[in-house]
């Protein structure tokens, strides 16, 4: 596969092995595809996790534990009002 760099990565990828941080660009894509990797992994967790507490508070919507939402609201506000106040 034959990837052209844009100038400015290209310009990116010398200053990282011009100031000392990586050996040649290898080490700087092998890194930037580690990051990118993580964060997508990062982000797959935090949307299961971001599922699995809305099927909670649906349930507990359902069995009638939840809150309107003015009150939320007001609740948000006034912890607003007092954290200017502290």
């Amino acid at each position: 596969m034959n990837i052209e760099l844009k100038p400015e990565h290209e310009q990116f990828i010398q200053a990282q092995i011009a100031n000392g941080r990586f050996t040649n660009a290898d080490e700087v894509i092998d890194t930037a595809f580690q990051l990118l990797e993580n964060l997508n992994t990062d982000y797959i967790h935090w949307v299961e996790a971001t599922r699995q507490k809305v099927d909670v508070a649906i349930a507990e919507l359902e069995r009638g534990e939840g809150l309107d939402g003015e009150t939320v609201v007001m609740q948000i506000l006034e912890r607003f009002k007092k954290a200017r106040e502290a």
